[in-house]
């Protein structure tokens, strides 16, 4: 330790990075600890609580705008058809975005540390070290390395008279960011507990609004405009959100499986996550020969598990990446999605990429490019075959074995 250690730390201002502050002189031995808050699309009320708790700490505190790196790593997953376990990525996406930012304020400020105030049942603390063990600062985990609770923390903040209030979000853990929101905790922690309404906020409840079709742009397999209007990164998710939450549309309820092997009750709401991947899925559909979709589904699969294993610097993600994007130079063109009873369906979809044939596939065309109807006869006398020879084999081999059991010589006594 030198003899003025300085120390990063991801801080939210709520209850576990306030209490970090403190620890971090007392436990840790570090002389100056300064916040980082990364911004990744949350509301300006966390900022505000942020910035006012840094303040009543008398915390150095530095605010860093993510949002549009973030943006276009929500668009790489759209390119990649990136859910887990059903649901769109949204938190595991983010916490590298925010992980690579704070490592880089922690290396210009000189800092000989860098921490978190994650808890050490949780996935977030893995997706925050995989980018800071990289570095040559040490990795600090307060939370997790003290073993401490919640209810420890609240009263150690009252004892110090820390600037917290209580749980900090009320009945429910919540993390919000650009493309997803979740909700956690507390009574949602019994999966047979039926969650009220008002855990959602992005989205209304399904039903509610009149039918709504919207028309999406992609280009290369990212989304580019709605209904024409093109739209940066950023705007357009957040247009999306609005419009498909109006609607309903993506919410999630599960029992998900954490890295650490537990399984935990997860809301989720992903209004525009839900409405791009539909609608990027439909135009895949459309474009790719039914062998790169089938493939493509393994490599989408393995890149997701490393997106929220938050490894998506792996050498493997490169190889995957590659394949992805290779297959994304055909996904341009429209997809008209319809918003209807907290659903967003694809009902048309159209590209110069197209592999289709509309003569081809018609029931009112008699022959195309020189193929007949009457040539698939062929194939239809083939189709089947084996498993209709495998079938009469076995037949054939059952009726011998019960002649001769029926036999002279095999026939039971009586």
């Amino acid at each position: 330790m030198t003899d003025q250690s300085k120390v990063a730390l991801a801080f939210s201002g709520g209850l576990d990075t306030t209490v970090c502050v403190p620890l971090l002189e007392e436990e840790y031995d570090h002389d100056e600890v300064i916040g980082v808050t990364v911004d990744v699309g949350q509301p300006e009320s966390e900022f505000e609580e942020a910035a006012e708790t840094a303040e009543a700490l008398d915390l150095e505190h530095y605010v860093v705008d993510a949002k549009d790196a973030f943006a276009e790593q929500c668009l790489d997953a759209v390119k990649a058809n990136a859910t887990y376990q059903g649901y769109p990525l949204g938190t595991a996406l983010a916490r590298p975005v925010i992980a690579e930012a704070i490592l880089e304020v922690a290396e210009d400020e000189d800092c000989d540390a860098i921490t978190h105030g994650c808890t050490g049942k949780g996935n977030d603390q893995l997706r925050f070290e995989a980018v800071w063990r990289d570095s040559d600062l040490e990795v600090i985990a307060p939370v997790r390395e003290l073993g401490l609770t919640r209810e420890w923390e609240m009263e150690y903040a009252d004892q110090k008279d820390l600037p917290v209030e209580g749980g900090n979000e009320g009945d429910w853990s919540i993390d919000t960011n650009l493309w997803s929101r979740s909700v956690e905790g507390d009574d949602l922690e019994n999966p047979g507990y039926v969650p009220p309404e008002d855990i959602y906020e992005w989205t209304e409840t399904p039903g509610q609004k009149e039918i709504e079709t919207i028309e999406i742009t992609f280009e290369e397999g990212k989304p580019v405009a709605i209904d024409s209007q093109e739209m940066p990164a950023v705007q357009l998710i957040e247009y999306l959100n609005d419009l498909a939450g109006s609607h309903g549309i993506g919410r999630t309820d599960m029992m998900e499986d954490r890295m650490l092997g537990l399984k935990v009750r997860e809301n989720y709401e992903h209004p525009a996550a839900t409405t791009l991947l539909n609608a990027h899925e439909a135009l895949e559909g459309l474009v790719l020969t039914e062998e790169e979709r089938a493939f493509k589904k393994q490599v989408d699969q393995q890149w997701a598990e490393k997106a929220y294993e938050g490894l998506l610097s792996a050498p493997l993600v490169d190889a995957l990446d590659g394949f992805v994007d290779t297959t994304q130079e055909k996904v341009t063109g429209t997809v008209t999605v319809k918003f209807e009873g907290g659903q967003a369906r694809p009902v048309g979809r159209e590209s110069d990429y197209a592999v289709y044939s509309e003569s081809a596939a018609s029931f009112n065309t008699e022959s195309v490019d020189g193929i007949a109807q009457s040539d698939a006869t062929g194939v239809a006398k083939y189709h089947g075959f084996q498993s209709r020879l495998a079938n009469e084999v076995t037949a054939n081999a059952e009726a011998k074995k019960a002649e001769l059991l029926t036999d002279g010589s095999g026939e039971s006594e009586e």
